[in-house]
């Protein structure tokens, strides 16, 4: 019943992912650490694994859907998100050590969470009356890479929204070029996060069955988002990515209430 139930909750929130660039795994983060059918610590290693397989098939299912990948820009961005990666996989480890129990471990990650999703919800809504930038500097945009990696890998969410926002804000992006950009961006620092782990005989126990049917979830989800983000506009996206936002926020606040008082 597990793998089932981790199929469907990869498949719906990959779909979404895949269309305002998000990855999926900050919907999946949350909803798995909700229902409690795995270890926190096993939920962030296979949900970064999920919005790998998820990542890369979406990218290759819309490489010729006219949106345009600033392979300059996101590659700056994504060289410095292996290195954040890289750190904040040591942060994660350091505070699942410190602490000692998984409890501990999902109620710091909520509060991370809910603060940057909130956060990126009030910028979303605000960003038409709020200034852009246009950076052009790899190194800039390294140093903004650094700080989404140790985000997307201390909180096993692959990225997410906070890597939209920061494409709507310092790079000037409309909707859907920045999901695309973000998509490219997720890759590297998951696989960062996914090989430091391996090295580091740092990777959680899990049931090889459970994975794979994240996996193929999170594929299959790609593959769905691609179809429906060519029906829809730049507005449609923004639409999805609010509510989106709204509904990680509130699951996000219902586990920090889970693992300090619940």
């Amino acid at each position: 019943m597990i793998p089932v139930i981790l199929f469907i909750v990869c498949i719906l929130a990959s779909s979404v992912g895949a269309i305002v660039g998000a990855g999926g795994g900050v919907i999946i983060k949350p909803v798995l650490d909700m229902i409690g059918i795995l270890p926190v610590s096993t939920v962030s290693f296979c949900s970064g694994c999920t919005v790998l397989g998820m990542s890369v098939c979406s990218l290759i299912r819309n490489r010729n859907d006219g949106v345009k990948l600033k392979i300059k820009t996101s590659t700056a961005l994504a060289i410095g998100a292996v290195i954040g990666g890289l750190v904040g996989k040591w942060l994660f480890e350091l505070v699942r050590n410190g602490f000692g129990n998984e409890r501990a471990l999902g109620a710091i990650q909520a509060v991370f969470l809910t603060v940057i999703t909130f956060l990126v919800f009030l910028y979303v809504c605000n960003k038409e009356k709020l200034p852009s930038h246009k950076i052009d500097s790899i190194p800039v945009s390294i140093v903004i890479g650094v700080f989404l990696g140790i985000i997307s890998s201390f909180l096993g969410i692959g990225g997410g929204t906070s890597n939209v926002a920061v494409l709507f804000f310092f790079f000037s992006m409309e909707a859907k070029e920045a999901a695309k950009n973000s998509l490219y961006i997720i890759i590297f620092s998951q696989i960062s996060s996914i090989v430091t782990a391996l090295v580091t005989n740092s990777v959680p126990a899990f049931e090889i069955i459970d994975l794979v049917c994240m996996v193929i979830g999170g594929i299959s989800g790609a593959l769905v988002g691609a179809a429906i983000s060519k029906r829809i506009d730049n507005k449609g996206v923004e639409k999805i990515l609010k509510i989106l936002l709204l509904i990680i926020v509130a699951m996000d606040f219902y586990n920090i209430l889970k693992y300090t008082v619940l």
